[in-house]
């Protein structure tokens, strides 16, 4: 219950310090790129979801593996070709893209709010006096950077289930271990690309996201008027048997 108070409190926070949509006020062409219909959209038959989702999917992951892997700049820093939790992020993002996990305050925050976990505990067993010891304990700097970096996601209203793995990564990974602090902006450039490729082949039959940054505001019930009396006796009304 603490839990989801706090969550609840952060989310209520982001409401009253964000400023109201603007996408409503964009011409249609530009607002529905970035997730803005204006009237609730009909669900799309199965085999457009899975055909968008394989393409979304396929182009999220080679863009990475473009930019990653391609690019002198991160190739010489010895920046892996691809963060492999963004593999796991592609489920979600390109494949259940209604869900609350999915949406970019989740990608965004999940991810890098992991990194950053990871990478500060993994540097605090770096004190260990020596290398094999720190070794012998890499075990528990993947172990505690995990939970610490899903207790943190559950705070702060930004779970993604992927970003356990970023956290994990930051810890037991070599090449994403020797760029330490480096790995955050490599994060941050990552959601980014993968966010940008979910909004073009999401929003061309389909909808994304549904929200940014807070959930929207249920709409309230239709309350249904209750039965005049007449339709009242007409219903408790039987017919005699004949």
């Amino acid at each position: 219950m603490a839990r989801m108070t706090i969550n609840l409190g952060i989310t209520r926070y982001l409401k009253r310090i964000t400023p109201p949509n603007p996408l409503p006020r964009l011409p249609w062409w530009i607002s529905r790129w970035f997730g803005y219909r204006a009237e609730p959209q009909t669900p799309k038959p199965f085999y457009l979801v899975w055909a968008w989702t394989w393409i979304g999917a396929f182009c999220g992951i080679s863009v990475l593996q473009a930019v990653f892997g391609q690019a002198h700049y991160f190739v010489e820093g010895g920046v892996p070709s691809i963060v492999a939790s963004y593999g796991a992020s592609a489920v979600l993002i390109y494949g259940a893209v209604d869900v609350p996990l999915a949406q970019p305050r989740a990608l965004f925050g999940g991810h890098f709010l992991s990194a950053l976990t990871g990478v500060i505990i993994t540097k605090l067993f770096h004190l260990l006096p020596t290398e094999e010891r720190f070794q012998q304990l890499l075990w528990l700097t993947g172990s505690i950077s995990c939970a610490t970096a899903i207790v943190v996601m559950q705070i702060t209203g930004t779970t993604h289930p992927p970003a356990g793995a970023t956290a994990l990564l930051a810890a037991v990974n070599d090449q994403i271990r020797d760029i330490g602090w480096y790995y955050l902006p490599v994060i941050l450039l990552s959601s980014t690309l993968a966010c940008a490729v979910a909004l073009v082949i999401n929003n061309i039959q389909r909808r994304y996201p549904v929200f940014w940054f807070a959930p929207p505001r249920p709409q309230p019930a239709v309350p249904v008027p209750p039965p005049s009396a007449p339709e009242k006796a007409a219903e408790t009304t039987e017919t005699p048997p004949v």
